[in-house]
């Protein structure tokens, strides 16, 4: 895309983190911006945010995990601005800091209904819409580093990240090989200035459990606070975003400090190697803390 003046942006996790940051810098920009989450006060808050900033915001409270959820957003997008040229599918929680085999089936549910769920409902959702309007379109789907590299104790989370990024790789094959307009990037930051850690706020009452309050998981907990509060601003985050789209680029890599350990892990994989994830995870934070 080269044009964004008054074209319509939705974004999805739009109250806070890298949503919000997204949501800015499109009505910078000049767009019409739909935000769009399942927290309906901070909602509101970024929408009288942006508002100051682009006079043609709406937000849309939205879940993610729902298809009908998502389907009424982009009715209510259609409704009220005609069309929808960017799509950032970015909603996403964390997982309880446990080992996989303590993981229940409700963390399962709720993680992969979110991170992963959710990209599927907005691409079933939109990429016909952006298809039949016959003109320039993105889509953004938000993995992670851990979407390309497995961690320790991020056993659910590192699933639903990989999964958006063969997603990601696999729609923009399928848009290239028909010729279409409409293009694909996937965002893979590292350590970034949101408040994922604690996302265990909007886990659904119907899914029972939650974080686990042993020493040792509180303990991880607060070390992922501690390299978040080092990491990126989300701004930054959203102007290689915005970057990306008008590049039409695929992979958005944050992080350029983090790239030599994804080499060592693609080495490791080539060679048959075993690789040593621990290190991973620790080269990531070494260079969130630059």
């Amino acid at each position: 895309m080269r044009k964004f003046q008054d074209k319509v942006a939705v974004v999805t996790g739009a109250a806070s983190g890298i949503g919000l940051a997204l949501a800015e810098r499109f009505a910078r920009e000049g767009m019409r911006v739909v935000l769009a989450d399942v927290e309906r006060d901070a909602l509101a808050r970024a929408e009288a945010h942006c508002a100051k900033i682009g006079p043609k915001v709406l937000a849309v409270v939205t879940d993610v995990s729902k298809p009908d959820s998502v389907e009424a957003l982009a009715q209510k997008t259609l409704d009220t601005f005609g069309a929808v040229h960017i799509v950032c599918n970015n909603a996403g929680v964390g997982n309880p800091a446990v080992p996989i085999w303590e993981s229940t089936l409700a963390d399962w549910q709720w993680v992969l209904g979110v991170n992963l769920w959710g990209v599927v409902h907005g691409i079933r959702t939109f990429v016909p819409i952006l298809l039949r309007q016959a003109e320039p379109g993105h889509v953004v789907n938000t993995a992670s580093m851990a979407g390309l590299i497995s961690s320790p104790r991020l056993g659910i989370y590192n699933a639903s990240k990989h999964a958006v990024v063969a997603i990601s790789e696999t729609l923009h094959a399928e848009l290239a090989a028909i010729g279409s307009q409409v293009k694909v990037s996937v965002l893979c930051p590292s350590f970034v200035q949101t408040n994922i850690a604690d996302s265990g706020r909007n886990r659904p009452p119907e899914l029972p459990g939650g974080e686990l309050n042993t020493a040792e998981a509180e303990a991880f907990r607060l070390f992922l606070r501690d390299l978040l509060a080092t990491g990126l601003p989300p701004s930054a985050v959203a102007q290689r975003v915005f970057d990306a789209i008008r590049d039409e680029q695929l992979y958005i890599l944050t992080h350029p400090d983090v790239k030599p350990a994804l080499r060592h892990h693609m080495e490791d994989v080539l060679a048959e190697r075993n690789p040593d994830l621990t290190a991973s995870l620790v080269s990531q934070s070494a260079a969130a803390k630059m």
